[in-house]
């Protein structure tokens, strides 16, 4: 049994992977931790969501006897954490001998020359970023089990990428464009004007300049038009990619593509059918449903994810398990 720390248990995904990590017979809870700062420390996790009432582990202070106690207890640490703060907190641990698995973008590019653009900092850890591996599950399985610091990928990009990965020798030379409209809980648990019951809309946001874009690109290996949108409803992604695929390429081609995922439990592909919000929701599968019109080369495929489990949370879980080599 391998015990987990889970930093940043407060919000909405450290809280769901900890629910993810106490059903689980295989893995235990070593401490919840929130920032010294928190008003949440000393609560416990069902004061702040009473769905988890089976959860009575206080929040504590990540103080620096508390991070003594997880380098001497726990075998790997969760930080559901801000990504300035991840950035540090991965390092740290890192350097203790400890696995990582960091839910921020904090170690998503291997390029460190793209987290002043897109995150606002310089990379301070230039060795600990060599030594990362892109979380996702399905595609990464070996770095996965052989690495100690794991970038679990943004709730979008899994989404996308699940989609697209498949199709990467298909593709022709236009630009997938990816339509994304995420449930409110993505914009995390601190109150905000837009995302306040009167104030939730549909509506695209990030336009050409999300820090999700280049990550897909990256990850698929070609550039893409991606919009994400804020949708009114509390949890959930439901993606629309429209991409060519190249001159000669046929249904079976497609169906060959996508078997791909034939022995992948979480990953389900349909054809002519399309998947929803409300079949995935507080689940931890991804359902793609595609459908290809042969006159203009056009595919259509859209991805369903809940944005708290399969889009982080219990992607994070299936990495653990892939790494401790319990799955």
């Amino acid at each position: 049994m391998k015990n987990i720390a889970i930093i940043g248990a407060s919000g909405y995904t450290g809280a769901q992977i900890t629910a993810l990590i106490q059903a689980d017979k295989e893995l235990q809870i070593q401490g919840l931790y929130v920032s010294e700062n928190s008003l949440d420390k000393g609560k416990a996790l069902a004061d702040l969501y009473p769905v988890y009432c089976h959860i009575t582990l206080p929040l504590l202070p990540l103080s620096e006897a508390a991070k003594q106690t997880i380098i001497a207890e726990a075998d790997a640490v969760v930080l559901a954490t801000d990504h300035g703060v991840s950035l540090h907190l991965a390092a740290y641990f890192y350097a203790q001998g400890l696995t990582v698995f960091d839910l921020s973008g904090a170690y998503r590019f291997a390029d460190a020359q793209q987290y002043p653009k897109w995150y606002g900092f310089e990379h301070e850890y230039p060795e600990v970023l060599a030594n990362a591996v892109y979380g996702l599950a399905e595609w990464n399985h070996a770095a996965i089990a052989n690495s100690k610091m794991i970038a679990v990928p943004g709730c979008y990009p899994t989404a996308s990428l699940t989609a697209l990965k498949p199709l990467a020798a298909l593709l022709g030379e236009s630009l997938p464009v990816i339509n994304a409209v995420s449930g409110v809980t993505g914009a995390g648990r601190k109150a905000q004007l837009h995302t306040s019951f009167c104030e939730v809309s549909l509506t695209p946001y990030g336009v050409l300049g999300h820090r999700h874009q280049p990550e897909i690109a990256t990850q698929l290996g070609k550039e893409v038009i991606f919009t994400p949108h804020l949708g009114n409803f509390k949890r959930g992604i439901l993606t629309t990619i429209t991409v060519q695929l190249k001159a000669g390429v046929t249904e079976a081609d497609i169906a060959n593509a996508y078997s791909v995922y034939n022995e992948c439990p979480l990953v389900h592909v349909y054809q002519h059918q399309f998947p929803k919000i409300d079949d995935v929701v507080l689940t931890p599968n991804c359902l793609l449903g595609w459908k290809f019109d042969a006159q203009t080369g056009y595919l259509v495929v859209a991805s369903a994810i809940d944005n708290l489990m399969k889009g982080a949370a219990s992607q994070a879980h299936q990495c653990i398990k892939i790494h401790f080599n319990y799955s």
